[in-house]
């Protein structure tokens, strides 16, 4: 099996630990639906730390001025304020057989198959 272009960015170890814990509980529970929320919550926080790490950071280090980078970090604190409610929307009303094979698709993401 080749492998395919891939991206990825690094987030804090309470991150880590949190959605290790919360993917455990996913994927042990027999009714894994009460997660959902909190899985939901997971989500936002990742994709936030993502447009962190691939937009706002080289922002940082380009040393942009502080008007771009205000702009910026508007900008992405504006289209979370916007997914988030979607997001959680979304994953509440997902069953558990559905909310398994999310969390086992995040689970392949982070190479922890």
């Amino acid at each position: 099996m080749s492998a395919k272009p891939s991206l990825r960015f690094y987030h804090s170890a309470a991150l880590q630990h949190r959605a290790d814990k919360l993917l455990t509980a996913i994927e042990q529970d027999e009714d894994p639906t009460p997660q959902a929320g909190a899985f939901a919550d997971l989500v936002v926080d990742l994709t936030e730390a993502g447009m962190d790490y691939y937009f706002l950071r080289p922002i940082r280090q380009a040393k942009l001025g502080m008007v771009a980078q205000k702009t910026a970090s508007y900008g992405m604190s504006a289209a979370l304020r916007l997914m988030a409610p979607l997001v959680r929307t979304i994953l509440r009303g997902t069953t558990a057989d559905q909310l398994r094979s999310i969390a086992a698709h995040m689970r392949h993401l982070r190479g922890n198959e």
